[in-house]
């Protein structure tokens, strides 16, 4: 089984992206909750730019 180049960090952004979420959600720590969203969806964009580029690869 392959997996598509990009697919790893979007996952990855996706889940820390809600962690930070449901940490504002609850009022833990907002500044560091609004640190962990825009560090996941870095890596969200990253990773949906990798599988975009790639996407004809596999």
């Amino acid at each position: 089984m392959k997996i598509h180049e990009g697919l790893i960090p979007t996952v990855l952004g996706t889940a820390v992206t809600a962690t930070g979420t449901l940490m504002q959600r609850k009022k833990i720590q907002p500044m560091v909750s609004a640190g962990i969203i825009g560090f996941g969806l870095a890596h969200v964009v990253l990773g949906a730019i990798d599988l975009i580029e790639h996407r004809d690869e596999h």
